[in-house]
């Protein structure tokens, strides 16, 4: 299998258009335009019958305690645990790309709907909630389900550069095994048993000044 990105070249840095969050001046960040990056594949194993895709950041802080602090950075030290962009079920086996900003074009408020997915070419296909959902939990104003892909919005004072690794699943069933309102690890679990094959894109992205330079 191969996966590949005519939005940023594999590995280097995410291009802020297709990030939620982003620097603004002259110390701050805001909300970007949150665009879901084009993604395309090729040489899928023969008994494909449907394919997942799953976005997360390996290297979201574990504890929050100097998160978006002033005067203060998050230690490279801390432990860090996954943290998931984007979460989508059941895509065609005959799809073979998805446009730029097919599925994300500005970032919503309390999240886009779903699960259903209102894509021409990938009807059927089911979101599971990202981890803005979690994030977000506790602020009145912004809570919600987010379904579909929103995109890197790191503390702005993490000493880490972040990766982003987007990941296909050749699977070979028709439907993910998985019910119901699912995030990132359940479907992960829900396809380990079902996956025929597998390829990724990465990229990476701060939004401290100090690794940018």
């Amino acid at each position: 299998m191969k996966l590949w990105s005519d939005s940023w070249v594999n590995g280097e840095r995410i291009p802020a258009r297709y990030a939620a969050g982003k620097p603004d001046a002259p110390e701050g960040v805001t909300f970007s335009d949150n665009l879901s990056p084009h993604l395309a594949w090729s040489d899928l194993p023969a008994r494909t019958r449907s394919l997942a895709l799953i976005c997360h950041d390996f290297d979201v802080p574990s504890r929050g305690d100097d998160v978006n602090q002033a005067g203060r950075e998050v230690p490279a030290d801390l432990p860090r645990v996954d943290f998931f962009h984007w979460v989508l079920a059941d895509l065609p086996a005959a799809a073979t790309a998805i446009a730029e900003g097919a599925f994300s074009r500005g970032f919503t408020v309390r999240g886009k709907p779903g699960p259903a997915v209102d894509v021409p070419g990938f009807g059927g296909a089911r979101h599971g909630i990202n981890d803005y959902t979690g994030w977000f939990a506790a602020d009145p104003a912004m809570a919600g389900d987010y379904y579909g892909y929103d995109g890197p919005f790191p503390p702005w004072n993490d000493s880490l550069v972040h990766h982003y690794v987007f990941t296909l699943y050749a699977l070979d069933v028709a439907r993910a095994p998985i019910e119901g309102r699912f995030a990132g690890a359940d479907l992960r679990r829900a396809i380990h048993p079902h996956v025929l094959g597998e390829a990724t894109h990465s990229g990476t992205y701060t939004l401290n000044r100090r690794p940018l330079g």
